[in-house]
């Protein structure tokens, strides 16, 4: 099946462009960590915050080492006393004018704490303040993924706790031409899907652990702010303390997957709305292959499978069936506030 506004040729064209900044990345963070460090700060704000998440659940499961995910409105109020100029800070715009990262790197500098990054290019305002920018222009979720585990895990390959580096590293050649292949698979259902649930009043969102952060970034930034439609993103945890008690045939529940140890929480979730509602609509990562990419690896890379599938698929079959376009927007960004 054709798939919607997709371009193949562009799409593996910018999945090379974003690998070939592994050495670029590799060569700052063995700097950073030749020196003294004792924590790891990552600010985000809405999508970026939710880009992140996937990378601080990742890096848990190797290390007992402090890291910290800000969210960059809330960091330039609250205490900052887990902070210092021991901190490896790292922050990221795409358009690189998100004014709560603007201002979170500024009161970073005034406290005389380097910040690195990533923005599109040199003429962005983060990169005038930004210590060593990295610039890639290429704005998916997966990019975004890719080159904050380049990071993330680099560090930790550099403290001698993922000494499997070298081969995901490797391997992450293989992911964009597997991640067309995600999108093959799941573009049927997407068309689907949407043409079933894109105009429903209310829909309920779930996810955990590694898959969580893109669970709300679909939810909150592509069918709240880009297209209209009222959602509720909740934890597979959380799930069983009030949201269960709006389920019924009315309200459609989708159930995101995912394979790290959370998953019992999916399961057990999956379990009740097949049972108490017929709008349920299961996305589970075990069932799409990665060719190319060892299952060692296969947590790391899940919420890549969910963002290609959901921010990408799933949101352009939504614009078509809404017609709403999901460029449009009545306030974020169109004046102060």
């Amino acid at each position: 099946m054709a798939m919607r506004n997709f371009k193949l040729e562009k799409y593996l064209k910018d999945g090379e462009k974003t690998y070939a900044l592994r050495g670029e990345i590799e060569q700052l963070i063995d700097q950073l960590t030749a020196k003294e460090y004792d924590s790891i700060c990552m600010i985000g704000i809405g999508g970026i915050w939710a880009e992140w998440y996937p990378v601080l659940e990742v890096a848990k499961k190797y290390t007992d080492f402090p890291i910290y995910l800000e969210n960059a409105a809330e960091l330039m109020i609250k205490d900052k006393k887990h902070l210092s100029d021991q901190t490896l800070f790292f922050t990221s715009s795409a358009s690189g004018d998100t004014k709560e990262i603007l201002d979170a790197v500024k009161l970073c500098k005034s406290n005389g704490w380097n910040v690195y990054g990533f923005t599109k290019d040199e003429t962005t305002p983060l990169a005038e303040l930004l210590t060593d920018p990295i610039y890639n222009a290429c704005g998916d979720c997966e990019h975004s993924y890719l080159i904050y585990y380049f990071v993330m895990l680099r560090i930790l390959k550099n403290r001698g706790e993922f000494p499997q580096y070298d081969r995901w590293a490797d391997q992450m050649k293989n992911i964009f031409k597997a991640l067309v292949q995600v999108r093959e698979q799941f573009e049927p259902q997407a068309v689907e899907i949407a043409k079933t649930y894109a105009h429903e009043p209310y829909t309920m969102f779930t996810g955990s652990g590694v898959l969580w952060g893109e669970t709300y970034l679909f939810t909150m930034c592509i069918l709240e702010e880009m297209q209209w439609v009222r959602t509720k993103a909740v934890t597979s945890a959380d799930f069983f303390h009030g949201p269960l008690e709006l389920v019924d045939d009315r309200v459609p529940v989708f159930v995101i997957m995912g394979e790290d140890e959370y998953r019992p929480l999916d399961e057990r979730e999956e379990r009740f709305v097949k049972k108490h509602t017929k709008k349920h609509i299961i996305i589970d990562t075990k069932d799409f292959p990665l060719e190319g990419i060892d299952d060692e690896f296969r947590v790391i890379c899940s919420p890549m499978i969910i963002t290609a599938i959901l921010t990408e698929r799933l949101a352009i079959h939504y614009e078509l069936n809404t017609g709403h376009s999901l460029e449009f927007r009545r306030y974020y960004r169109q004046f102060a506030y």
